[in-house]
């Protein structure tokens, strides 16, 4: 390549890069992945125009209809006002071990490769769908549901003590300070003694909501119930999952359910899309300001644990989870089945490091598996595996 091209080239890139980096600052929020494709668009299909250009970029960067007028004002200030460079983009080789692999042959235990589209709601689906997702209103009886979960869960999330001290009645450690203090009144005889002792707290929870398409008919009474989870706990963090990972906390710390699930409809970009387990377990546990959230943790899964793809990530992921928090507990709409058993390669994998998988598909269903808390917390430890072999050895011996 020639000093000039490599110039032009350079550019080019700084041009392009510049025009991203102004798009974040209008406001209109471009994922990493919807970056990736306007880059491979204008590899594949170089722009013969400014319009041109200006098609490929709306096609692929935009995800939302109001993000249309500030798009426009980005695009006019850095491709209309002066002349562009010429845009010549070559489409980098894909590092495969940075992607999710592709589904593979099906095997036994394993699942049929998906057709493309949006998720159906009854099986898992590999292709990343952006768009918006709507919520319907919540009605009276799933309110007074939510209520009574806001009533059940401080109760039911087990407990740790807390680091500093407090005055109590009795204890183990002698509160020396007030002591000597009350002595000094009656001339340094010391008359009753006083005690100090660390309190209990609720764990930390961890809740990660599975809201692809194979769960789209339980995603909406899922995420109520991290709504609720997060109005009854003091330490309660909540994400969500399709093909990417989103930490949607502080979206859920609305009072009113119906306004908190229509602002996570404003950033969980992948809802009804495809399932990548595995990718956003690595997600939580490879960012530094996400994993100490799940040390000491309860961490409650909810999905139905049908992963697209590799499941080796999934397992190794479920692994770490339940090694680094407190208690790993998976709750599948699919369990509510009677006939439900983890037969799949990758809950077959991940069973093993479970406390408990029991089925969720609702609030009923989730008020149920929140009574039963207690006894997994206070159970122990990867139990899930034990508890489907005796069931399995109850029904072949009936």
């Amino acid at each position: 390549m020639s000093a000039i091209d490599a110039t032009s080239t350079r550019r080019a890139a700084d041009h392009l890069d510049g025009f991203l980096r102004s798009l974040g600052d209008a406001g209109v929020r471009v994922p990493v992945p919807k970056r990736a494709d306007f880059l491979r668009a204008l590899a594949l299909f170089p722009p013969a125009s400014v319009d041109d250009l200006y098609w490929i970029a709306r096609v692929t960067l935009l995800a939302r209809l109001e993000d249309a007028q500030p798009f426009d004002g980005v695009f006019d200030a850095w491709f209309r006002k002066e002349p562009a460079p010429r845009v010549q983009v070559r489409l980098p080789a894909l590092d495969e071990s940075g992607e999710t692999p592709a589904p593979r042959a099906q095997r036994e235990g394993e699942l049929p490769a998906e057709s493309l589209g949006e998720g159906s709601g009854l099986e898992a689906s590999g292709v990343e769908v952006v768009s918006r997702k709507t919520f319907p209103a919540t009605g009276a009886q799933a309110r007074d549901l939510l209520g009574q979960l806001r009533r059940t869960l401080p109760d039911a999330l087990p407990t740790v003590e807390a680091r500093r001290l407090r005055r109590s009645r009795r204890g183990r450690q002698l509160d020396l300070q007030r002591v000597c203090r009350e002595a000094n009144r009656t001339s340094g005889e010391v008359v009753r003694l006083y005690w100090r002792r660390r309190p209990r707290r609720p764990r930390k929870v961890v809740l990660i909501v599975d809201v692809s398409g194979s769960v789209k008919q339980h995603s909406p009474d899922l995420l109520r119930f991290a709504h609720a989870a997060v109005a009854a706990a003091p330490r309660v963090e909540v994400f969500t999952f399709g093909t990417r990972l989103t930490r949607v906390t502080e979206q859920l710390r609305t009072a009113d359910v119906d306004r908190a699930l229509d602002a996570l409809a404003g950033i969980v970009l992948d809802a009804d899309a495809g399932t990548s387990i595995g990718t956003a377990l690595d997600g939580l546990l490879g960012n530094a300001r996400y994993r100490p959230l799940v040390r000491g943790a309860l961490v409650v899964v909810l999905s139905d644990g049908l992963e697209r793809g590799d499941c080796e990530a999934m397992i190794r992921g479920a692994h770490r989870l339940g090694l680094l928090g407190h208690r790993l507990v998976w709750w599948s709409p699919l369990a509510c089945r009677p006939g439900y058993r983890p037969v799949t390669r990758g809950m077959q994998g991940v069973l093993a490091s479970l406390d408990e998988l029991s089925g969720v598909r609702d609030l009923d269903s989730a008020l149920q598996a929140v009574r039963r808390l207690p006894v997994t917390a206070s159970g122990p430890r990867q139990g899930a595996a034990r508890a489907w072999r005796a069931a399995r050895e109850a029904e072949g011996a009936t």
